[in-house]
């Protein structure tokens, strides 16, 4: 037989495993052994990073929900002071005007009274004017009253007479006192005749 068939014909001795080199030994176990296990510290690391920051966010977000809250608490806080002063201011001023009201009133029945000293009656009417532009001062207005609609609000009704030709029912058709006001509050109600 020739060389080239008992080649063919022989059994082949099968062949012997190589080991594989060593280069890729350390590939195929670096990502399970080698880099696996240094990610591991590194994902230990990054966790307790995140961690951390989600702490701090946390926190961050208490403290600001906490600033948030101060800021509003002192705007109310300063609000409510301002009111509390001017409802104040406003009560010490209704005192010192509801006081002086009874002067204005004797002061303005002495310029409506019939009197030959017209020096008296110019120095009646000055004085009333200076403490109409003082209490013009202070926001102190007088209630309109005559020939007005009936506001128990602002009103005060002493007496009901039968209407005249032309007045509706219901309005003011004399004042026997005049009253004021400071802003929205009465300091003194007007006190009126009204038409039936």
């Amino acid at each position: 037989m020739s060389e080239e068939t008992k080649r063919t014909d022989a059994p082949q001795p099968e062949p012997a495993e190589q080991p594989a080199p060593e280069t890729d030994a350390s590939e195929t176990q670096a990502p399970e052994n080698g880099a696996g296990g240094e990610n591991r510290p590194d994902e230990a690391a990054v966790q307790a990073l995140q961690a951390k920051l989600d702490a701090a966010e946390k926190k961050a977000a208490e403290l600001k929900d906490q600033l948030l809250r101060t800021a509003a608490e002192y705007d109310n806080f300063r609000k409510r002071s301002a009111r509390e002063q001017d409802a104040s201011f406003n009560n010490g001023v209704g005192f010192a005007v509801n006081q002086i009201l009874g002067i204005l009133d004797t002061l303005e029945m002495a310029a409506n009274a019939p009197t030959t000293d017209e020096n008296y009656k110019k120095g009646v009417v000055m004085t009333l004017d200076k403490a109409a532009a003082a209490l013009n001062t202070l926001k102190v207005e007088e209630i309109p009253a005559q020939g007005q609609p009936f506001d128990p609000n602002v009103h005060a009704a002493v007496q009901q007479v039968p209407a005249e030709e032309g007045v509706e029912s219901g309005t003011v058709v004399q004042v026997y006192q005049k009253g004021y006001r400071l802003g929205d509050r009465v300091i003194r109600h007007a006190t009126v005749v009204v038409a039936e």
